[in-house]
């Protein structure tokens, strides 16, 4: 998704590095005028957050009084779009990014468009922190936005639920390779990748066939059982 916005968008500094906001409240900016991306960061190890500046003024807040967090975050938002908030973080706990667009409430009771991006950040191959920024697009919507909006919402909410349902069978696949080989969380997800580069087949199609052979309900393919075959010990394989 691009946008002059977020073309301009640096590098995010680290929560405690000193160019991090103050909190001494900024000068107050228009609704009009806050187009300018907010910036933030989400450190899933330790849960905290950090906000730039315009974040605190796309949320209208004072950051004198409101320290940032999934809590405050999710309170901006409309009921109707709380849960989607949570749900984009949810999916980039697992390497999947998000862009999805929000009504936040302001302190005098209106209500803001505003598009939230989010992109999991890796170390040493495991997701450690959310970055991204939050852009209030109210006052740049052509006419007939909203149809579009509601078709993208059904889009979204799709691939939110495709996207979990994915994980969901990749974590049971992972649990039945880690009993198999008695292998960690991580070699067990390395197989799968392994397995998937050899058959030329998506990592959640290996995941679903693994799943289903060891609840019974089809054979597994020929050639992940072959792998796996080098895999798993003889006696624990069932494929």
């Amino acid at each position: 998704m691009s946008s002059p916005a977020i073309s301009r968008r640096r590098a995010l500094p680290h929560p405690l590095h000193p160019t991090a906001p103050s909190s001494a409240p900024g000068p107050s900016v228009s609704p009009a005028e806050a187009r300018v991306a907010g910036r933030y960061r989400y450190d899933l190890c330790s849960g905290e957050w950090w906000w730039s500046p315009e974040m605190y003024t796309v949320l209208d807040l004072h950051s004198a009084v409101a320290a940032p967090s999934t809590e405050l975050l999710v309170a901006r938002q409309h009921p109707g779009d709380a849960a989607r908030v949570l749900e984009g973080l949810e999916t980039a706990r697992y390497g999947l990014g998000f862009a999805i667009e929000v009504r936040t409430t302001r302190s005098d009771g209106t209500e803001r468009l505003v598009v939230l991006l989010g992109e999991p950040q890796m170390t040493g191959g495991q997701v450690t922190a959310v970055e991204g920024v939050c852009v209030d697009v109210t006052d740049h919507r052509p006419p007939g936005a909203e149809e579009e909006r509601v078709r993208a919402l059904q889009t979204e909410v799709l691939q939110l639920r495709t996207a979990m349902a994915s994980r969901a069978c990749i974590e049971q696949a992972k649990g039945i390779l880690m009993l198999l080989t008695n292998c960690s969380d991580q070699t067990a997800f390395d197989l799968l990748a392994h397995i998937s580069s050899h058959t030329h087949r998506k990592v959640r199609e290996i995941a679903q066939a693994i799943v289903e052979s060891a609840s019974g309900r089809s054979k597994l393919p020929d050639d992940i059982a072959a792998i796996l075959r080098d895999a798993c010990p003889p006696a624990a394989h069932a494929g």
